[in-house]
């Protein structure tokens, strides 16, 4: 059995950016709780959760044939597809945020449902996978993103909780899309429209392409829209996390939203590039990323396009097994409709794990 807490500390200088984006600009303190528990070999029962709620629970079954294997996951899971949050309870090793990607994955996209991988090590010593998802219950998946734009920072969003939307007139009383519920929206619980989503991802050596597809019908139930969202997403990893390493990732998809007049049409992309150099007890790390989001609906309404790209440079160190400290600088510059984006944050930290 084994259990994996973290605990972040502080934050400063969250300025306007992250608080439109549903930051902080006082201290923040959460932990995020991971038990993983192997009655038997081949079976392991993970489970995670912050003070928010539950953020993954799910049962694997895993058989090898030599240098082959096969496993079968059910549960809510996340799809193994970030190059960067590779650490206990879906934390990055090398940045205190995420990339703009990996963020608004941890707040929109987390199936629930059953996946299914093959797994086989060539005779050159190199990983072919394959894998295929089918899931529910994440019909809402492009709400935050058409509405609000992409994220950043670390926010894993819980099973059943509501993530406020911004004050837009389309979504007040009288505008067209007044039955949205006010609280905001559900990003992970009952299944709304009975569609079922799949996802399918091959993987050879360092390199994995990824399609998510959540079949949603667009339809509204009662106070939720069930959004149509699919998207392709490649990614790769190079050298030594001991030593220098590389990972990079490219997201590809569009977004829909009702039927008839009014209705939502977005498409959306963004990329990053991470450098990361261990030096003893330092990590020093640089990522440079692009977004956008392109209104493809031209309706009358607020015009939520957005384009922007971030630098963010991280220092890291082990100060003891249990015990990390670090630093990181924020920098963003873009525009959403009229709305200047162009921000910069400081963050430090101090997370402990056992």
């Amino acid at each position: 059995m084994h259990a994996a807490a973290v605990l972040l500390l502080a934050t400063l200088d969250l300025t306007g950016y992250a608080a439109a984006r549903g930051g902080s600009e006082d201290l923040d303190a959460h932990a995020h709780l991971g038990v993983d528990y192997a009655p038997v070999q081949w079976l392991m029962l993970h489970a995670s959760g912050t003070e928010d709620g539950l953020i993954e629970a799910h049962a694997t079954v895993r058989k090898e044939f030599g240098l082959d294997d096969v496993q079968l996951r059910a549960g809510q899971f996340f799809l193994p597809t970030s190059r960067e949050n590779r650490d206990d309870n879906w934390a990055s090793p090398y940045t205190i945020g995420f990339s703009s990607i990996n963020a608004w994955i941890g707040e929109e996209v987390r199936p629930i449902g059953v996946d299914l991988q093959y797994r086989h090590i060539t005779s050159g010593g190199h990983t072919l996978a394959g894998g295929v998802t089918a899931f529910r219950g994440n019909d809402t998946m492009g709400t935050l993103l058409a509405w609000r734009g992409w994220p950043h920072g670390d926010r894993l969003s819980a099973l059943g909780e509501t993530v406020r939307l911004p004050d837009l007139d389309t979504l007040s009383r009288d505008g067209p899309f007044g039955k949205q519920r006010d609280a905001g929206t559900q990003p992970f619980g009952s299944d709304l429209d009975g569609h079922t989503g799949w996802s399918a991802r091959l993987r050879y050596g360092p390199v994995q392409y990824t399609y998510v597809d959540n079949a949603g019908d667009r339809a509204l139930y009662g106070d939720q829209y069930s959004w149509e969202t699919r998207f392709h997403l490649i990614g790769a990893s190079f050298g030594n996390d001991d030593r220098l390493s590389a990972s990079a990732e490219w997201m590809l998809g569009e977004t829909y939203m009702g039927i008839g007049d009014p209705f939502v049409e977005a498409g959306f992309s963004s990329a990053y590039l991470l450098l990361s150099q261990k030096v003893g007890r330092n990590r020093f790390s640089a990522r440079y990323e692009l977004f956008s989001v392109t209104e493809e609906d031209h309706s009358a309404a607020e015009n939520n396009s957005e384009s922007g790209r971030a630098w963010t440079l991280t220092w890291l160190c082990d100060v003891t097994q249990h015990l990390r400290a670090g630093a990181e600088f924020l920098q963003v510059a873009g525009h959403r409709s009229a709305v200047d984006l162009t921000e910069h944050t400081w963050t430090v930290e101090a997370r402990w794990k056992f």
